[in-house]
């Protein structure tokens, strides 16, 4: 309990403090229903909190990296049999290396494309068993078993245990830090996305992830779930090589992230 306590970031701390102090005045005549009101209130901003990838209200939260001349490229919900090793091919002849955030499940049907990945010299970090819509809403137990089952699929298909972490969409509750806190893993989002499991607009894709892109953001593409562009070809695979090409043109380089939990 006491873990778990400290594994709470400070404002989620102050929060149970601040509703456990308040209960007793439910006894006092005609005042319990500021008390539910109080109570309501910040359950309702840690919520919010919640669906914000970027936020740093529950706790440490890394989106972008320390480097002046790079920016980081990352890819979700892989391994996928038919894209990724497509994505692979483009990145072995562009000279770049990424960071896979791996579905545990995906993992052990795909235990060799995993060795593929890390024979060529990209990064594997965890992002969940089983990659449920469901996740922010887990409790202790379920958050435990799914960071942990995804972490123990991943190594067993060839990679070194992750110390990354990311929650499906970025979604997540007040419980999640203490589990990540326990497993040593470092919370990791992103700065920037080009929303390439839903858009079918390679245009745009390519728009929402290089206008206004700077030195030590951390890029976000899908190697697993991506949608198709009209003429049926992974989103990613459309954007994948122009992206790289204005990166390239903003005198930027293309990077994974630190393996382990200091990034600079």
């Amino acid at each position: 309990m006491k873990t778990l306590w400290h594994g709470l970031s400070f404002p989620v701390r102050a929060s149970v403090l601040l509703q456990l102090a308040a209960l007793p005045a439910v006894l006092v005549p005609g005042a319990w229903p500021w008390v539910v009101f109080w109570i309501v209130l910040q359950h309702g901003v840690l919520s919010i909190a919640g669906t914000i990838p970027r936020s740093t209200l529950l706790g440490p939260n890394r989106t972008t990296i320390d480097d002046p001349s790079a920016v980081a490229l990352t890819f979700d919900d892989g391994p996928d049999p038919e894209v990724t090793p497509q994505v692979l091919d483009v990145l072995e002849r562009r000279g770049v290396k990424a960071t896979f955030f791996l579905i545990g499940e995906r993992a052990s049907l795909h235990p060799k494309l995993v060795s593929q990945i890390v024979a060529a010299g990209h990064g594997v970090e965890n992002h969940t068993q089983h990659h449920s819509s469901w996740f922010c809403t887990y409790t202790l137990k379920q958050l435990r078993r799914e960071c942990m089952t995804a972490q123990q699929a991943i190594c067993d298909a060839g990679a070194p245990a992750p110390t990354r972490f990311r929650a499906p969409a970025g979604v997540r509750s007040p419980w999640l830090q203490p589990v990540l806190s326990q497993m040593g893993l470092e919370l990791t989002s992103w700065s920037r996305r080009g929303f390439d499991t839903s858009q079918r607009d390679p245009g745009r894709v390519l728009r929402r992830l290089t206008q206004g892109l700077s030195a030590g953001e951390i890029l976000l593409l899908h190697d697993g779930n991506a949608a198709t562009t009209d003429d049926g070809e992974p989103m990613v695979l459309k954007v994948l090589e122009p992206l790289l090409d204005q990166i390239e043109a903003m005198n930027l380089t293309a990077r994974q992230l630190k393996h382990g939990a200091n990034e600079a």
